[in-house]
């Protein structure tokens, strides 16, 4: 049985993104898009409201989601989902690109829209979102104007940027998912631990085993009053393992593996995935045995490459995004890193780009790559820290302070307004240090500070918390320990903390409605805390699991 996802239509061209000779009759080929083009031109002749202000700007976005999920535990399965809806987003800004109607209830409306393409159906749908946008934009410009006139300050940048129109028709995907052979796989692979040695004997006592796999094909349509018209399609795919236990103390440990790629073919083969799945039922054994860490450590910190994609993503990627400030503030955008443009915010010897052009990486796809953002701009390579100074933000069409024109990140989620988001974040270091090496730095940083031991995390959970976690001996010997939480890892220690990074980049796929790739090195932290994480240990079971 195969679940076929995606809109297909054998009638259209296998038309490219960035053909030149794309036209709008190529587009009114698409009975969508034809059918959006033609609410567009009459909303744009007939919006207005007596007394009011016509809009100016008018986009029209639908999202086609085709979704299958499915899910086992303990080697069976859970069973199965398969989603598939159509969404219309409209926005509508009154005013103009200097001061318009854009923030808080502005910024547009949402509604269901057919999945057959009947063109009455579908004009109908956007009639009604843009009836509901436009009103909500003439009351948030009215509103907007009020609060220009009590504060002294005017605004820094303009609300809305110019940007080229353009047509680019990308073929359609079908993505076909062997439903069958996907629920078999995950309930094969949840039933893996019943191979480990030590789970057969009681020792591991396997509290979840559970695994997943995931795969997505969103198709989105895109037009704007100002000519821009686009289709463009977008795939991602996960398969996820988990598994839990309980030390002796109660403590609960959990291991998890993802493998995420932009194609099926890109993920990891059975044999890989469970080697991984069995590598972790593993360690839980191990984790039991393993000593809690000490109380507090404060030292030099090894951060393998995989922890450090997660580290990076969690302070950085939010930090150079540039969306506009409050009314009445000088400030040039919002986030932890609004005011240090130009200023250090990491060593001379990284730098960091976001380029959404990157498709693949040391042979593996990278799920953040995209040749359009949600606004019909293209996506462009950012120069975002050259030797440690913010010199750039990532910006969609709502300029800031210095930053006049989108770069072409302004991203959204399914039915979610465009934000400024990463792609594909690429963190390196100039003249990056092999592994070996780094552990070197490691033990001649601890031994010049009169410590008996350092650390080195290999992978982390959320919130900083480390899966594994190792106590490193002067000899350069490792100890896993469990029960850490990483405490005071923030931007200032990016900035004045890190001492060495590695010459190898961890790829780190991120699903999800923006998919996300953080390319990273390991780093090592002069300073940092580790720390017990002294939580709650719940009682362990009265009696073992069947």
């Amino acid at each position: 049985m195969y679940v076929g996802v995606g809109f297909v239509a054998a009638c259209l061209g296998a038309s490219t993104v960035g053909v030149a000779q794309q036209t709008r009759a190529d587009a009114v080929k698409d009975p969508v898009l034809k059918a959006m083009l033609d609410e567009l031109d009459r909303s744009m002749s007939q919006l207005q409201l007596p007394g009011f202000a016509k809009p100016f700007f008018i986009q029209y976005r639908i999202e086609e989601v085709d979704d299958y999920s499915t899910k086992a535990e303990f080697g069976a399965s859970e069973g199965s989902q398969h989603t598939h809806e159509r969404v219309a987003r409209v926005t509508v800004r009154v005013g103009d690109y200097k001061a318009d109607s854009s923030g808080g209830r502005g910024d547009g409306a949402l509604e269901l829209a057919s999945l057959e393409d009947d063109p009455i159906a579908l004009r109908t749908a956007l009639w009604a979102a843009t009836d509901q946008a436009y009103k909500s934009a003439l009351a948030a410009y009215a509103q907007k104007q009020a609060a220009l006139k009590q504060v002294q300050t005017p605004p820094q940048a303009d609300d809305f940027s110019h940007e080229k129109a353009l047509i680019s028709l990308a073929a359609p995907l079908a993505l076909k998912v062997d439903a069958d052979d996907w629920a078999e796989r995950v309930a094969r692979a949840s039933g893996l631990y019943k191979k480990d040695p030590a789970a057969r004997a009681g020792e591991g006592n396997v509290h979840y085993s559970t695994a997943e796999f995931h795969g997505r094909l969103t198709t989105t349509w895109l037009a704007t009053s100002e000519g821009t018209i686009v289709r463009k399609t977008g795939q991602e795919f996960q398969e996820v393992f988990g598994v839990g236990t309980q030390a002796q103390d109660g403590m609960r440990l959990d291991r998890s593996y993802a493998s995420t790629a932009s194609s099926l073919k890109d993920l990891d083969t059975t044999d890989a995935f469970e080697k991984h799945a069995m590598g972790l039922i593993a360690s839980l054994s191990d984790l039991r045995k393993a000593p809690l860490v000490e109380e507090e450590y404060h030292g030099p910190l090894l951060l393998s490459s995989d922890a450090s994609a997660d580290t990076l993503r969690g302070l950085l990627a939010a930090g150079v995004t540039a969306t506009r400030p409050r009314l009445g503030t000088e400030a040039r955008t919002n986030g932890p890193l609004a005011s240090s443009f130009r200023a250090q915010v990491l060593p001379e010897f990284i730098n960091v780009v976001d380029d959404p052009g990157l498709k693949s990486y040391d042979g593996k796809g990278l799920v953040g790559a995209y040749d359009l953002d949600e606004e019909g701009v293209p996506g462009q390579a950012v120069k975002l820290v050259e030797r440690g100074r913010l010199e750039n933000y990532l910006l969609g069409r709502e300029p800031v302070r210095d930053f006049p024109q989108s770069n072409g990140h302004g991203r959204a989620g399914i039915t979610g307004a465009p934000r400024p988001a990463i792609g594909v974040l690429k963190i390196s270091a100039e003249n990056g240090s092999p592994e070996d090496e780094l552990n070197s730095k490691l033990l001649a940083l601890a031994r010049d500070r009169g410590l008996k031991n350092a650390y080195y995390v290999q992978t982390l959970g959320g919130e900083m918390t480390p899966r594994l976690l190792y106590r490193v001996s002067a000899d350069g010997k490792r100890e896993l320990v469990r029960g850490a939480v990483l405490d005071e890892i923030d931007l200032r220690t990016l900035r004045s903390s890190v001492a060495a990074a590695g010459k190898d980049l961890f790829v780190a796929n991120f699903f999800g409605d923006v998919p996300q790739t953080v390319l990273a090195p390991a780093l090592l932290l002069e300073d940092a805390t580790v720390k017990r994480a002294n939580e709650k240990n719940e009682k362990l079971p009265f009696y073992p699991a069947p």
